[in-house]
């Protein structure tokens, strides 16, 4: 016990000094005199929120393993090395297109318009040391943040377009959408835009990331047409619940640097920060509750996959409002997403519109749901900026409609404009033959087709691997079918 006691005392003495050391290092560092200097200050805000956008970018960026994961628990055991493939290689060809265009058109200099930027284009060392105003960030720096943000929004339309889209289809429509589709709606949002100077509030995407991927994601699924052999009224049931649950967990994880990650900076804004992380857990945790009671009534049964669904329908309906809302309107608005979430999920069977992961119903639906919510509870002490600073939502004492019909003019804005330009893109994919992968694909497997791959060789073996008898009679294995199959 005595050692012990020597020890942690040693370890106090060693980490004090160290502090010591390292406050004497900053203060010489600082000036001549020893005394820090405003240029120094500056310097040491700039330090500090970059090292902040950089980490909370890093964790949104990780939100593309969780969608690889969630998409791949869900779908069928014979479609998910397409699904991995199209994940992972969307955020490679996102980086480039974003690096080239997406990101001038997002951020660049307005022409006037309000429509689009006109400058930034493939950002490098001209810009290394030029500060992105009003931000205490570098320009490369939220390049990146904005990035892994970007990537989010193609990933989106993967998941609802699954186990039958056409791979260079794939990697066209996910090109497009980093271009011309997202970056508009950034630049009318968060670049100075026209929507930006109306007074539209959406802190962290509900509208600019997860209605723009709903909305893509439910087009696609249209134009595309549903899997072969679906069963309407009954989705074919996951083939790994955990390699979903964990896809959930790494989504919710990295949603902390999502919503917190976009107050673009921490030196000073610790009491924002703190709200924005308290509502992001409470609108996750109520939505999850929600859908999960909402099923057990419904159908009798725990549903994990409704669970699942239910906590990302609160992450994205709160995304948008957690800077502006109380904790208990965070809830509220969770609790709501988490049914909302099941209905739209409902509605889109039901109009025989095959969402394999139920893209639409979690970010679509919840999206723009999300954003007329601010409308409803935004509080006044929050609202401290834009066309409606001071002012609160509908159901607030002393509110009014005026940011409800602000957001729902945005939101209808960027519906319309999504839905227009993704028909288009879709429309000519069709009619080049590249939506949808060949029919072949849909007897022997999309991953068969067009990757000469499985997930699982040693269950679900290639066509090829299959052992050929004396007349040339090919024998099928014996394999357990994956649940769905």
């Amino acid at each position: 016990m005595k050692k012990t006691n020597r020890a942690w005392r040693r370890l106090l003495a060693l980490a004090i000094a160290t502090v010591v050391l390292a406050a004497l290092g900053t203060t010489s560092a600082f000036a001549q005199d020893g005394l820090p200097t405003a240029e120094d200050f500056m310097t040491l805000k700039i330090s500090i929120d970059t090292s902040w956008v950089l980490l909370t970018g890093f964790l949104v960026f990780f939100m593309q393993t969780g969608f690889a994961m969630l998409e791949t628990g869900i779908i069928q055991q014979k479609s998910t090395v397409n699904a991995l493939l199209e994940n992972f290689i969307d955020a490679g060809l996102t980086a480039l297109c974003w690096w080239v265009v997406g990101f001038g058109v997002a951020f660049g200099a307005d022409n006037g318009s309000g429509l689009f930027g006109t400058t930034l284009f493939a950002p490098g060392l001209e810009v290394m040391n030029q500060t992105f105003a009003p931000y205490n960030i570098s320009i490369l720096t939220m390049f990146f943040f904005q990035f892994a943000f970007a990537a989010t929004a193609s990933t989106i339309t993967t998941g609802a377009m699954a186990e039958r889209t056409d791979f260079i289809g794939d990697l066209i429509y996910s090109a497009v959408i980093a271009v011309v589709i997202y970056p508009v709606v950034v630049h009318w949002v968060w670049g100075g835009g026209w929507l930006a100077t109306q007074g539209f509030y959406d802190f962290a995407g509900s509208n600019v990331v997860h209605t723009v991927g709903g909305v893509i994601a439910l087009v696609g699924a249209i134009m595309l047409g549903p899997r072969a052999g679906r069963v309407w009224g009954k989705q074919p049931r996951p083939h790994n619940l955990g390699l979903a649950t964990i896809g959930t967990m790494i989504l919710w994880f990295g949603w902390y640097g999502f919503n917190p990650g976009s107050t673009l900076g921490a030196y000073g804004q610790g009491g924002v920060i703190g709200v924005v992380t308290l509502n992001t857990t409470l609108g996750a945790g109520a939505g999850a509750l929600a859908s999960m009671f909402f099923q057990y009534f419904r159908t009798g049964k725990w549903d994990l996959l409704t669970s699942l669904n239910g906590s990302l329908a609160g992450l994205v309906a709160i995304t948008a409002g957690c800077a502006f809302v109380s904790p208990l309107a965070a809830i509220i608005i969770g609790t709501a997403a988490g049914v909302v979430v099941l209905l739209a999920a409902d509605l889109i069977e039901s109009l025989k519109i095959d969402d394999a992961v139920g893209a639409f119903a979690v970010h679509g639906a919840c999206g723009i749901f999300g954003i007329l919510a601010i409308g409803l509870f935004a509080e006044p002490v929050l609202t401290t900026f834009g066309a409606h600073a001071g002012k609160g939502g509908l159901l607030v004492a002393g509110g009014s409609a005026d940011i409800l019909i602000t957001q729902a003019i945005g939101s209808v804005s960027t519906i319309v404009w999504v839905a227009v330009t993704s028909v288009l893109m879709f429309g000519l994919l069709k009619v080049v033959n590249r939506l949808r992968v060949n029919r072949k694909a849909d007897e022997i497997g999309i991953d068969f087709y067009e990757h000469g791959a499985s997930i699982w060789p040693d269950i679900l073996p290639h066509i090829d691997d299959v052992p050929v008898i004396g007349g040339g009679v090919a024998v099928s294995p014996k394999t357990s079918p994956a649940a769905g199959d």
